[in-house]
């Protein structure tokens, strides 16, 4: 696989056949070439995989010259895939919904009765399971004791709810958050490479509220709505502020979390790609 893919390149490989499709690393299914840099397991259920792909490739392969093997496939997560990378990027909630997505309901604004003829014998959104094993958690603690990096996004602080292991590595769990609306990403520590040359910045989108388990000097930026609106957490905790990027290391391995990420104009602010760049680097080790 290429370093750098452009967009034309990126388009000949999702046209490129069935495996494309399905987000699965078409090299390393032929087996004519070595694994990509990163992988970057994406998307669920409110955060579609399209959109994602789209926004890590232009800020991390082209602008960044950073390779990522993109997939929704959980089942490649294990330590032996790992073990092909050096950055693994989670991009998605914790939540399999078991009997089909079913906000395609939730979100008809007319509110119209599904009709189908014949009817549907399957039942269509009752409830949610985790997805992510034991087994996977363990892998993934493992591999980032061992030296690996891990670069989790937005709203994956949910999968840590359901699993201790990948907790312990991610550093915390979701706690809600507001309706999409305006916030600042306020800069507390400058002075990593991650955040060093990296302005305050103003996105719209969901502004999650996490309960953080590690030391408070590992936090690079918080979320601020200033606007006067608060939030009460599903931890009972009211306030207008949370942490939303942090980064440490974990043994051999290192650590990155960034809250924003639900809306695609939020992940290209310019003061956020520059951040991401920045990030993509120092867990890389070259900053």
């Amino acid at each position: 696989m290429q370093t750098i893919m452009t967009r034309r390149t990126l388009m000949r490989t999702v046209c490129g056949g069935i495996g494309a499709a399905a987000g699965l690393p078409i090299p390393s299914l032929r087996g004519a070439a070595p694994a990509a840099t990163a992988f970057a397991l994406c998307g669920d259920e409110s955060h579609n995989s399209d959109y994602i792909r789209t926004a890590l490739t232009a800020t991390l392969v082209e602008d960044g010259g950073l390779s990522i093997d993109f997939t929704d496939q959980e089942k490649l997560l294990t330590y032996e895939n790992l073990r092909k990378y050096k950055i693994l990027i989670m991009f998605r909630d914790g939540r399999r919904y078991n009997n089909g997505y079913w906000h395609q309901i939730y979100w008809n604004e007319k509110k119209e009765k599904i009709v189908s003829v014949p009817p549907i014998q399957r039942r269509i959104g009752s409830g949610y399971s985790a997805w992510m094993t034991q087994e996977q958690g363990k892998a993934i603690k493992q591999w980032v004791w061992e030296g690996g990096a891990l670069w989790a996004f937005h709203n994956n602080s949910e999968a840590s709810i359901s699993n201790k292991d990948y907790r312990d590595v991610e550093g915390a769990i979701y706690a809600g958050h507001p309706p999409i609306r305006p916030f600042k990403v306020k800069i507390v520590n400058p002075d990593h490479p991650i955040t060093r040359g990296v302005k305050d910045f103003v996105v719209t989108d969901e502004q999650h509220y996490v309960v953080y388990d590690k030391d408070p000097k590992y936090v690079l930026a918080r979320s601020v709505n200033e606007d006067g609106l608060d939030y009460t957490d599903l931890a009972g905790r009211r306030g207008n502020t949370a942490e939303a990027v942090w980064a440490y290391d974990y043994g051999k391995g290192r650590v990155c979390f960034m809250a924003p990420g639900h809306l695609i104009s939020a992940l290209w602010n310019p003061e956020y790609e520059k951040m991401q760049r920045n990030a993509a680097k120092w867990l890389l080790r070259e900053s």
